[in-house]
């Protein structure tokens, strides 16, 4: 992974104007982006046990250093299409924060690679429309040399009541 500094329009600025970190990575042939306040840890994607009576975003489980970690397929959990483990799959765990309940879950989600960390001092306003996922799901844009690409808002991707929710709708059929 290379760091790199990337600038934005300062449509949405940090306080004080300070740069902000983000991770890069790809689901299927788009690229997308987090907060990297939100990343614990990068791994490969070998080591998940399957978990019957799932939906198909459930990956499974993993153990992290004696802890059960649950593992999303993003993708899938997006909407956007069915993924298959690549060799350059990886599973990064991320810190999901639940204000309401002033709690926080350990999830791993499952993406197609990693590519960067790269910087910004602002996100762009998420476009009403015109989005391959809900702009539910997106905190802000990103403007790189590169492209334009979404910053997801795990908290709400992976908010444990909806996925919780989730899982019971489909145990339930």
């Amino acid at each position: 992974m290379q760091a790199s500094t990337q600038s934005a329009a300062p449509a949405m600025p940090e306080p004080g104007g300070a740069l902000r970190q983000y991770l890069r990575f790809a689901l299927g042939d788009a690229s997308y982006a987090v907060s990297i306040d939100n990343v614990r840890e990068i791994l490969q994607a070998d080591t998940m046990t399957a978990v019957p009576l799932m939906p198909g975003f459930m990956r499974g489980v993993m153990n992290l250093r004696g802890a059960v970690v649950p593992v999303v397929n993003l993708s899938e959990r997006l909407g956007l299409h069915e993924s298959t483990l690549g060799r350059r799959s990886c599973v990064v765990i991320v810190d999901v924060v639940d204000e309401e309940a002033d709690t926080s879950s350990v999830i791993g989600i499952v993406v197609d690679a990693v590519y960067e960390v790269f910087e910004l001092a602002a996100l762009e306003p998420t476009p009403a429309f015109g989005t391959a996922i809900a702009a539910a799901h997106i905190a802000g844009m990103a403007r790189t040399n590169q492209q334009v690409l979404a910053v997801l808002d795990l908290d709400r991707v992976l908010a444990i009541e909806e996925l919780s929710q989730l899982v019971a709708r489909h145990i339930g059929h």
